[in-house]
C-alpha cells in the first residue's frame, strides 16, 4: 500500500470513528450521560480535533495535508450519515445515501492509489467532477428534503429502498472490481494517446461488459435515487447519466479502436457494453 493510500485510509477512518462515541456512551455507564446532555458538542469537538490533527500532523507536507482533510471530511460526514441512519427512522434512506456517497468518493482515491497511482491526483476524489454533477447531488437532497416534509409515506416505501439500496452496493462494487481488473490501464480520464504498457483488457468483468466501470457507475447513480425514493431524481438521473455515458463511451471507443485495431473490434462483437441501448462506436 503506498503512501498516499495509507493517508486517506487513516484519514477516513479517523473522521468515521465517530459511529464508535454512542457505543461508548452507552455501554461505559458512568459516561452515558455524556451521550444526551454533550451530542452537538461531540459532534463538533470530534470534527475540530480531526481536522486539527489533520493540520498539526501534515501542515508542513501540503499534498498529504490536502488528501487527509478530503479524506477525513468524508469520513466524517460517513461516520454521522451512520448514526443518523441507525437512530433517526425517519431520515435512515438519506443517512444510507450520504454513506453511499462519501464512500464512493473515498474509495475512487484509495482504489486508484492501489492499483494505479502514477494517475493519482487529488482530482482522484472525483469531487470536482463538474458543476452538473454537484447539482445532481444537490437536487437529490432537495428531493428527499421536501417530500419527507409534503408526502411522507413516499418515504416509507422500504422494500423500494432495500432494493435501490443493492442496486447502490452492487454497482459500487462493479465499478471497484473493474478498476482492480485493470489496474494501471484504468484511468478517471479519457486517454487520447496510447501509452507504454497499455493493453486491451478481457478477463475478468470485462468478460461481461466492455466498459464495467460505466455499468458500476450507472447503477450506482440510479440506485441511489431508489434509495430515497426519489421518483423525480430518478428519471433525471437516468436520463442524463444515460446521455453522459452513451457519450463517452462513443468518444472512448474511437480512440480504443486506434490503440487495438481489429482486437478491438473483435471484442466489440463478442461483449456489450452493458448499459441499456447504448452500442458504442460502429466503424462500419
Amino acid at each position: 500500500m503506498i503512501r498516499q493510500a495509507r493517508i486517506a485510509l487513516l484519514s477516513f477512518a479517523t473522521g468515521a470513528s465517530l459511529v464508535f462515541f454512542p457505543v461508548l456512551f452507552t455501554f461505559i455507564p458512568f459516561l452515558s450521560f455524556l451521550w444526551q446532555d454533550f451530542w452537538h458538542g461531540i459532534l463538533m469537538i470530534h470534527f475540530l480535533v480531526c481536522n486539527g490533527a489533520f493540520s498539526a500532523v501534515y501542515v508542513h507536507q501540503r499534498d498529504s495535508y490536502r488528501i487527509s482533510v478530503r479524506a477525513g471530511n468524508l469520513g466524517f460526514v460517513f461516520g454521522l450519515s451512520f448514526l443518523i441512519s441507525l437512530y433517526s427512522w425517519h431520515w435512515c434512506h438519506f443517512g444510507w445515501y450520504l454513506m453511499a456517497l462519501t464512500f464512493f468518493h473515498w474509495s475512487e482515491y484509495e482504489t486508484t492509489a492501489l492499483t494505479n497511482p502514477s494517475s493519482l491526483t487529488l482530482d482522484s476524489f472525483l469531487l470536482d467532477h463538474s458543476l452538473e454533477y454537484k447539482l445532481a447531488a444537490v437536487a437529490s437532497c432537495c428531493e428527499y428534503i421536501l417530500e419527507s416534509y409534503l408526502f411522507p409515506e413516499l418515504k416509507e416505501l422500504w422494500w423500494v429502498s432495500v432494493l435501490g439500496a443493492t442496486l447502490t452496493i452492487g454497482g459500487e462494487m462493479l465499478r471497484k472490481s473493474s478498476m482492480f481488473t485493470a489496474r494501471t490501464n484504468f484511468n478517471h480520464h479519457i486517454q487520447h494517446t496510447k501509452q507504454d504498457g497499455h493493453t486491451l483488457v478481457t478477463r475478468g468483468v470485462y468478460r461481461l461488459f466492455r466498459h464495467p466501470s460505466y455499468v458500476g457507475w450507472f447503477a450506482w447513480s440510479i440506485g441511489t435515487q431508489i434509495m430515497l425514493c426519489n421518483p423525480i431524481c430518478l428519471i433525471g438521473y437516468t436520463i442524463v447519466s444515460w446521455k453522459f455515458f452513451n457519450e463517452r463511451i462513443h468518444e472512448e471507443e474511437i480512440y480504443l479502436l486506434n490503440f487495438f485495431g481489429e482486437d478491438y473490434l473483435d471484442y466489440q462483437k463478442r461483449v456489450p457494453t452493458g448499459i441499456p441501448f447504448i452500442y458504442g462506436y460502429n466503424p462500419s
